[in-house]
């Protein structure tokens, strides 16, 4: 209501609040909000290909298992995603089948923080320390969380977040980059808006002007320094932020709750679920709740099928290299990436949010069990 009675719509007061406290809460100086999660890696990769001068082609290695996002804006930058196989238990790049992808081309690493679990950022940034790559964070599926003590999205040069309806917290639509470098948040400032300079890029960037400092203002108003886009929000999803930001303890502990008690009801099915694991020392807020049938006659199709009918739904766990476009981008992959096509072919996820009821999670888990009754 606040911001409604405001009569600004245009990014304001309320969007500077929600950016400092993103970054603030993720140990970063830098807060930039746009609208989605995509458009904050996309921006994120550009400022960084203008700032070090990186040439079309030059690559960025990007998990094996991710949200098709997190390749596509690679692509986009006129850059060349090269995958990197996943961790059979945590689902996340592995750290140890990173070197082998690097080649005199690589310049970034984009580590995914998965379904609410931090990648290995100990181990990753050991790597891109020694070989000089720079690391973008796509954290939208994790707000938050730790790992070894140090937030998500502070480790690289940018962190991505996403607050979509279905993340952690939500704005309806909209994203969020965070960083320490001075540089970086100017240039995705620039990105973000068309491209335009920097010294005029919301309404009151001349509140404070007079004189020769206020004309150089309006004479560069219109003045557009490099290929952008329109990736802005508005104070009303920052409103909602706000909120949400206020909101986060209770609904990361319920989270975390729904998640234990899938966890304890589905325990005795464990010859046949590979139920998610929590990497030692580092925080889980469960986006969503993966699982990964074991057993290679399992059905996967009969059992998702039987869970929809009754009314649990599902999605597959962000299969990437065979979807159909990539298949033809890149060829069938699969023999390349053991983990991923595992994966592709057994793993999904339900559903932990914090709507869900304690009688919701009982009822998933009493579908589960009737489903694998009726296989004995």
């Amino acid at each position: 209501m606040e911001a409604l009675d405001s009569n600004r719509l245009t990014a304001g007061p309320m969007m500077s609040r929600f950016e400092t406290g993103v970054a603030t809460i993720h140990g970063c100086k830098y807060g930039l909000m746009c609208n989605s999660g995509t458009s904050a890696l996309q921006i994120a990769l550009a400022a960084l290909k203008e700032k070090y001068g990186w040439a079309d082609g030059d690559e960025v290695l990007v998990p094996a298992v991710t949200f098709v996002a997190s390749s596509n804006v690679v692509i986009y930058n006129g850059l060349r995603p090269v995958f990197v196989d996943v961790d059979p238990q945590y689902y996340v790049i592995d750290p140890l089948s990173i070197e082998g992808r690097i080649t005199s081309r690589t310049r970034a690493i984009m580590p995914v923080h998965l379904a609410g679990l931090p990648c290995d950022m100990a181990a990753i940034c050991v790597i891109a320390r020694k070989h000089g790559l720079r690391i973008v964070e796509d954290s939208c599926e994790t707000m938050f969380a730790r790992d070894h003590g140090q937030p998500v999205g502070s480790f690289g040069d940018v962190g991505c977040f996403s607050t979509y309806v279905a993340h952690v917290i939500t704005t309806g639509v909209g994203g969020v980059c965070t960083t320490n470098d001075s540089d970086l948040i100017v240039l995705m400032k620039s990105l973000m808006n068309h491209g335009r300079d920097s010294i005029y890029i919301r309404i009151d960037d001349d509140s404070d002007a007079t004189g020769s400092d206020l004309f150089q203002v309006v004479d560069r108003r219109f003045s557009f320094v490099r290929l952008g886009h329109s990736f802005r929000c508005t104070e009303m999803e920052a409103a909602l932020g706000l909120a949400e930001l206020e909101a986060r303890e209770t609904a990361l502990a319920r989270r975390q709750h729904i998640a234990r008690r899938l966890t304890d009801g589905l325990r005795s099915l464990d010859g046949h679920l590979q139920l998610p694991l929590i990497r030692p020392r580092a925080e889980h807020v469960f986006m969503f709740y993966p699982i990964v049938l074991k057993r290679p006659d399992a059905d996967r199709a009969d059992l998702i099928t039987f869970l929809e009918e009754h009314g649990v739904e599902t999605r597959y766990l962000l299969p990437l290299l065979n979807q159909p476009i990539y298949r033809r981008m890149f060829g069938d992959l699969d023999a390349e990436y053991p983990v991923a096509t595992w994966l592709n072919r057994n793993a999904f996820y339900v559903g932990c949010h914090p709507q869900i009821t304690d009688e919701d999670a009982d009822y998933m888990i009493d579908c589960f069990q009737s489903y694998f009754r009726r296989q004995v």
